[in-house]
């Protein structure tokens, strides 16, 4: 079984269930999981989890993500793009300025509604269930960030933008929303999603170049080992600890015989030490205000006495001890 990550270029006519699909066909394997649903229509960077790295969905999942998009203003659709039914067509009489002015408008945050057509549950529904039978129902607006917004070229009624933004930013909506802000109605003509996280676009694979590279027996120069998602340095355990933290049991910095750093420096004593002044130099020393504020401490990676990357393990300052954040263990 394959286990990490495989940055795929899903193109335009597959959905991200079926990129999963074609998958388990070519690697044989039924532990597959996608990181984010792009629209059939929509092309671009789609990271595939593989076998313990299915764990790492709901992480990648919510990473900052950025899109090329083409907005056409002027046409309303029913589902915020043009492949959607024309609702409402409106002349284009806004400037050039004034439609930079407008997407300009919407970085930072922002309260957006969801559309009908999205995969988003209400009553236990998803909303494109309940738009198929004809239904519109209430949505609540939720805060989203757009961290930069960026008009590439303007060809009225047309432009083109780019747009890294937060988790659950629907960018069909925020055309939407810009055609409503210029008063001339607007849709998506065409999405791109060119990063997730730390994965790049021109770093992608196709799935037919996917299956070139298992006929050749060169699957791991595309698949991403599960260790290399996290920053940090790496602390190993001593022999006679092994089974502890194998078993994801909290533990003192007393099982560890190295702490190394990413640029392969190695220290041999206990690591909690670094930690502690690493997190007290960054501010994490209220552990309890750091988690209601949502904060996240740094993460160490946490290695058997064999090196075998086990899983991820936070310190806690205030307990004097390791704790495990998410286990990776491989099935014997």
């Amino acid at each position: 079984m394959y286990h990490g990550v495989i940055n795929i270029y899903k193109e335009p006519g597959f959905t991200s269930h079926d990129v999963v699909a074609k998958l388990r066909g070519i690697l044989r394997q039924k532990k597959i999981g996608h990181t984010g649903t792009l629209d059939p229509a929509a092309e671009g960077v789609l990271p595939v989890c593989l076998g313990q790295g299915t764990r790492l969905v709901e992480l990648l999942s919510g990473q900052v993500k950025t899109y090329q998009a083409v907005l056409l203003l002027g046409r309303e659709t029913d589902t915020q793009d043009t492949t959607g039914q024309t609702v409402a067509e409106h002349p284009v009489t806004v400037t050039e300025e004034e439609v930079a002015w407008a997407a300009a408008s919407f970085a930072g945050n922002y309260n957006q509604i969801p559309p009908m057509y999205s995969a988003l549950k209400v009553g236990g529904k998803k909303l494109y269930e309940l738009a198929r039978e004809g239904k519109v129902v209430e949505r609540q607006p939720r805060e989203v960030q757009i961290f930069n917004l960026s008009v590439d070229w303007i060809s009225l009624p047309k432009a083109g933008i780019t747009v890294t933004c937060s988790k659950g930013t629907y960018i069909r909506t925020l055309c939407h929303d810009i055609g409503q802000k210029l008063n001339c109605g607007g849709c998506m003509e065409h999405l791109k999603r060119i990063q997730v996280g730390r994965f790049a676009l021109e770093e992608s694979v196709t799935l037919s170049q996917v299956q070139q590279l298992k006929e050749e027996g060169r699957l791991d120069f595309i698949i991403l080992p599960i260790e290399e998602m996290f920053d940090g340095p790496k602390a190993v355990a001593l022999p006679e600890w092994d089974g502890l933290v194998e078993n994801g049991n909290p533990v003192d910095g007393s099982v560890f015989s190295s702490f190394i750093w990413e640029n392969g420096e190695e220290q041999g004593e206990d690591p909690a030490k670094y930690i502690t002044n690493l997190t007290r130099k960054d501010g994490w020393e209220d552990e309890t205000k750091d988690r209601e504020q949502g904060h996240e401490k740094p993460l160490v990676r946490v290695y058997s006495s064999s090196r075998e990357f086990l899983g991820v393990y936070q310190y806690e300052t205030d307990r004097d001890r390791w704790k495990p954040k998410k286990m990776f263990l491989r099935e014997k």
